[in-house]
């Protein structure tokens, strides 16, 4: 922890002398040349997110509570996954958390959880199929219930092993992918007020171990990739701290896109600095309006706000989200979100 904390304090001298986080963090990692992986010119990213974990979502009753069994039907994974064969889709990012039986933590796996072999022959499938797969472990405290016990560790040295273990597990049975999400997305109060326990980490300790989960990425040459809503709430702090080598995924849910918005304005801000980005949007609608406020013009609108104010070579493509399990009774909204997604890369190759 104090070597982590010395780091930050370096990072926060950083700007009196001209250095960025990227050389900071470079110099804590091994002497061989990091290859920062990218989209090769030219080709957009068009990826949709899937769910074998939905633990994530902690313990709102509202979304079902703590699942502590695997819950995914094949047949609706298999669906969505033709479904995005068909719409052109290249990419599915796998949120993973504890649906895996993680040889080097399986106290964290869920009952009849997939087994890394399991896993493996699911992954050579969707390759065959011309999808890339993209693991995701979400370490927000907003977002960590999977973590079991070790969700209550946050920030000790066994959480750190726990989690370091869990990234190098993820990145091997991924066969060293291009590019690893770690979510960190509203880590705050009133993501958590409803929960019976809260954490929240901020100021140094955030980036501390945003920067840990960070370098356990880079010593494998795997470029990590994060939420970007730190930035709504902390511009300044955001802007000094953040790496230009993590990818960097603002969401927005809404259809119209007024620049006023903090949400909307975040897309102009990271172009403005520099950051390469994966624009979000989402199908989808929070429990408590009985999932019907759904909005199909939101992808769409995205790609189109974001291709005209990201510059081309810094808009890595775009990713589709709809939250919901990955079971039958909501399957046919899965199977609308990637339709619309088709749609929405159908219009922007028009152009």
């Amino acid at each position: 922890m104090t070597n982590r904390r010395n780091f930050i304090k370096q990072l926060s001298a950083a700007a009196v002398v001209g250095l960025t986080p990227n050389t900071l963090i470079s110099q804590t990692l091994p002497s061989k040349t990091i290859n920062i992986p990218s989209t090769p010119p030219g080709e957009k990213i068009w990826a949709c997110l899937m769910h074998l974990s939905f633990n994530f979502a902690g313990g709102i009753k509202s979304w079902g509570g703590l699942r502590t069994e695997f819950e995914p039907d094949q047949s609706v994974w298999d669906n969505a996954i033709k479904s995005m064969v068909n719409n052109g889709i290249n990419m599915v990012v796998i949120n993973l958390d504890d649906s895996v039986l993680w040889r080097s933590h399986p106290e964290i796996s869920l009952k009849n959880s997939w087994t890394p072999e399991r896993l493996r022959e699911e992954l050579e499938k969707i390759r065959k199929q011309g999808i890339e797969p993209i693991p995701m472990l979400n370490f927000a405290a907003t977002h960590d219930a999977w973590l079991g016990k070790y969700a209550k560790m946050i920030s000790t040295p066994q959480y750190y092993k726990v989690c370091k273990d869990l990234i190098a597990e993820a990145i091997e049975l991924f066969d060293n992918p291009r590019f690893i999400h770690f979510g960190m997305d509203e880590e705050d109060y009133n993501h958590q007020k409803h929960f019976d326990y809260i954490v929240i980490r901020q100021n140094e300790l955030w980036w501390s171990d945003l920067y840990f989960y960070i370098s356990e990425a880079m010593k494998k040459n795997v470029r990590p990739w994060v939420w970007s809503d730190y930035v709504w709430h902390h511009p300044e702090q955001f802007f000094k701290m953040m790496p230009k080598s993590v990818i960097q995924s603002n969401w927005y849910y809404g259809e119209a896109f007024d620049t006023n918005q903090t949400y909307v304005k975040a897309y102009l801000d990271l172009e403005a600095e520099g950051y390469d980005q994966i624009p979000t949007g989402s199908y989808h609608a929070v429990p408590s309006q009985d999932f019907k406020a759904l909005n199909p013009k939101n992808i769409g609108n995205t790609v189109e706000f974001c291709s005209k104010h990201i510059s081309d070579s810094r808009l890595m493509g775009f990713m589709q989200t709809f939250w919901m399990p990955t079971t039958e009774r909501f399957e046919p909204t899965i199977l609308k979100a990637i339709d619309l997604t088709g749609e929405a890369k159908r219009a922007f190759e028009k152009k």
